[in-house]
């Protein structure tokens, strides 16, 4: 059993955030090791600044494509808090964000808990009742990543910023072959890039149900009815230089669109 207290990281990590700072290096004293230790840092984030429950949670790196762009051998997770889940046609704030970039995501709501564990895609699967369109906002908040760590990374939310989701599609999802579905980003009127389902560890529902066993549904307790999971991008971020109209497609899917301004 680990003796990790993740009270400080957590601290000095909220710290650099509100002063809109970018992440050193943490002291070693206090640097999580693991990312076990990492889950245990964001859960005390979340606990000392968050909202009664998380509004969701983000898995970053589930393509290969994001994992090489990271330098990650495989995913990794973050809570989304209430108050950063926007509906499709959302206007923000450019300037409230640090170094943003937006990223082509499939979001599902849970219709069911979905306890920590091992958990196969058909189990995942059955706890999912809506499948959408998103967009995740995430910000540039590192000096240098391989010298903050992943998990110090993880500590941090994995870049996560806000997400925006658009509506469920007509009809039953199950009869879509979500792992076929093309996504496409495009910003201010121009495709920027595209990916496939598939590119999310074979099929997104495999994101769900990794998440399901991760470190960071272990330290949260599990996940729970009514959450977004955002399944991972299909495609790198798109950082933006300055206020932008983004877009976001996976049709048949309802397009999901955010404003930044």
């Amino acid at each position: 059993m680990s003796d990790y207290d993740p009270q400080q990281a957590a601290a000095a990590l909220h710290e650099a955030r509100q002063g809109r700072r970018l992440v050193e290096p943490l002291p070693h004293a206090i640097a999580p090791r693991t990312e076990r230790e990492g889950a245990a840092v964001q859960y005390a984030l979340w606990r000392a600044h968050g909202p009664a429950a998380p509004g969701g949670f983000k898995i970053g790196a589930t393509a290969k494509r994001m994992q090489e762009y990271l330098g990650l051998s495989g995913p990794a997770a973050g809570f989304m808090s209430t108050g950063g889940l926007y509906r499709s046609g959302a206007m923000l704030r450019f300037g409230d964000f640090q170094r943003p970039g937006v990223e082509c995501e499939l979001a599902v709501r849970l219709a069911r808990d979905l306890p920590h564990g091992v958990c196969t895609m058909e189990e995942a699967a059955a706890a999912v009742g809506e499948l959408m369109a998103g967009i995740e906002l995430v910000e540039n908040r590192y000096t240098d990543l391989a010298q903050v760590g992943t998990a110090t990374m993880i500590g941090d939310q994995v870049y996560h910023a806000a997400a925006v989701v658009g509506e469920p599609g007509s009809g039953d999802w199950r009869n879509l072959d979500i792992a076929a579905l093309r996504g496409r980003l495009i910003v201010d009127g121009k495709v920027r890039d595209e990916g496939v389902g598939a590119d999310l560890m074979g099929h997104p529902l495999n994101c769900l149900a990794w998440l399901a066993g991760s470190s960071v549904a272990e330290a949260f307790g599990g996940l729970r009815a009514g959450q977004v999971i955002m399944l991972g991008s299909v495609t790198p971020p798109v950082w933006l230089t300055g206020p932008a109209r983004v877009t976001v497609e996976f049709a048949p899917l309802p397009p999901v669109q955010v404003t930044l301004s």
